[in-house]
């Protein structure tokens, strides 16, 4: 058997919202409740499982990362310019407003409600030219 990533937790304030605007931004659809969770699947079958962290607990922001078409770009890309999300052509956030051409395709970095940071890139590093 290969080894393959089923699942992870995100710690959220609140669970719903934070599942509400991931599947907004990304186009994907929130599942049901499961106990403490709140699922959002990916198209390679990876379950996104929205909790809520201990009231008064610190969230530790985690980078996620998601590689998609050309097309989903465009779209991802235009309902992140729609909800006036700020993002970052780099991770250290010094190009704001801007995108990378990285490997000869297009990234973008952005935050999520609860400080998550969020990519989106259409080449895999490593798979072409750096910018």
């Amino acid at each position: 058997m290969s080894v393959e990533l089923n699942h992870t937790i995100v710690g959220a304030r609140d669970k719903q919202v934070s599942a509400e605007f991931f599947g907004t931004i990304f186009g994907l659809e929130v599942g049901e409740p499961a106990g403490p969770f709140v699922p959002v699947a990916t198209a390679n079958g990876v379950t996104l499982d929205f909790a809520n962290v201990p009231e008064g607990a610190e969230i530790a922001p985690q980078h996620y990362a998601f590689l998609v078409s050309e097309e989903e770009f465009d779209a991802i890309f235009g309902r992140v310019q729609e909800a006036g999300l700020t993002y970052w052509a780099d991770p250290a956030r010094r190009r704001e407003g801007e995108i990378n051409r990285n490997d000869g395709g297009r990234g973008v970095y952005f935050l999520d409600p609860d400080g998550h940071y969020l990519e989106i890139i259409t080449r895999p590093y490593g798979s072409g030219d750096p910018e």
